[in-house]
């Protein structure tokens, strides 16, 4: 049973790292052959140029197959893997073409495993953690009225200018600010075509409370299925978003205006041209300590009064061994990895894994990589 990891950018190495110190036989590719030895060449000779033939070659039945290539390997390299009746994990988002697989995987009797970094991962754990805790409380009433929420946001440590740093191409994040998004405000769907028509404030309950800009993003309403809300439950609030240091909106004020005037081909032209000033004015430094703050909270209201409220809060920076964003993201790939081969997860397309057990033991894991780890009860 050998781990095929695929891709070695820089979110993917702590995780990767992992996994070849615990002894697992991995056989890392990538398509750069000599970034991959810099980042295991001290750990693994077995290092090999990324090409899907030659991933098919020697894929077998029972290996787990890692895609932390950009998103439209993801599906082809799933399909290889079902192919070979070998398992599967990502952690991006399940994409429609990857949902689309889950008959063939169940029936070829392999594991599909997506959503399993950061965001999304790490927030859909604490999201069944607080429901499964939410369900079996005494407060639990099917008619309470929910609010739930969850943000997460990576930014530096160090506060600059532009409130915002990069630690890969900004183009990624460039194209997101062109995406609409879909949560649940006041009990109505509440449909926004660009962040910045909903950036509104949150305060996080860390240590030291703390606010933050936010926004929705994506299309949330599909996640009330996953964490299991009941159909019935009456929802005032539900959104997953976006955290931003405060100023980030005056800040990038101008890029607002000029993405909304873009189109065609000279509008992805000229985001490119951006792309190419922020990573030159905005990068990480070597060394520069980045930061996540994640918040997943769950409120419970009857009548006037609120029944039940707990936020699990998340804060993270990056140290001498790397930084935070990167630990978080692969870290978790491997405790998917870990399970898919120790027959934790059954077959077909799945998302972070929601039974309790494996919840609680991946977010122990998870407390020894944050710097601040902890699920405040607003009713205590």
């Amino acid at each position: 049973m050998t781990i095929h990891w695929c891709g070695t950018g820089l979110s993917a190495i702590p995780g990767l790292r992992r996994l070849i110190e615990a002894g697992h036989p991995v056989t890392v590719w990538n398509r750069t052959v000599e970034k991959a030895q810099e980042a295991v060449g001290d750990l693994t000779q077995d290092i090999r140029a990324f090409d899907i033939d030659a991933l098919g070659a020697v894929l077998a039945k029972d290996d787990v197959v890692v895609s932390m290539l950009p998103g439209d390997w993801h599906v082809p390299v799933a399909e290889l893997a079902i192919a070979k009746g070998a398992n599967f994990v990502s952690s991006s988002y399940i994409a429609p073409e990857m949902r689309a697989l889950d008959d063939k995987a169940r029936a070829a009797g392999v594991a599909l495993v997506n959503e399993v970094g950061l965001d999304p991962g790490i927030d859909h754990l604490m999201a069944h953690s607080l429901v499964e805790q939410y369900r079996s409380s005494d407060a639990y009433d099917g008619e309470n009225h929910l609010s739930f929420i969850s943000y997460c946001g990576g930014i530096p440590k160090h506060e600059n200018p532009f409130r915002y740093k990069f630690s890969w191409s900004p183009l990624g994040v460039l194209k997101a600010l062109r995406s609409p998004s879909k949560s649940i405000r006041n009990y109505e769907p509440f449909d926004v075509a660009r962040p910045w028509d909903a950036i509104s404030s949150y305060e996080a309950p860390l240590p030291t409370p703390e606010s933050f800009e936010v926004y929705p993003n994506r299309d949330s309403l599909p996640f009330m299925a996953q964490y299991h809300f009941d159909e019935k439950w009456p929802v005032k609030e539900f959104v997953r978003g976006t955290l931003r240091l405060n100023g980030w909106t005056d800040a990038w004020d101008g890029v607002f205006k000029e993405v909304e005037s873009l189109s065609g081909p000279e509008g992805d032209a000229r985001l490119v041209e951006m792309s190419d000033q922020f990573w030159a004015e905005n990068a990480y430094d070597e060394g520069e300590p980045d930061r996540v703050v994640m918040c997943v909270s769950l409120k419970a209201e009857k009548g006037d009064a609120v029944a039940w409220h707990k936020t699990y809060v998340m804060d993270a920076w990056g140290d001498e061994n790397g930084t935070a964003m990167a630990r978080l993201v692969s870290i978790p790939v491997s405790l998917a990895i870990e399970a898919v081969m120790g027959g934790k997860i059954s077959a077909g397309v799945h998302a972070a894994p929601n039974d309790p057990k494996l919840v609680d033991a991946w977010m122990s894991e998870i407390d020894t990589l944050a710097q601040h780890l902890q699920v405040v009860d607003h009713n205590a």
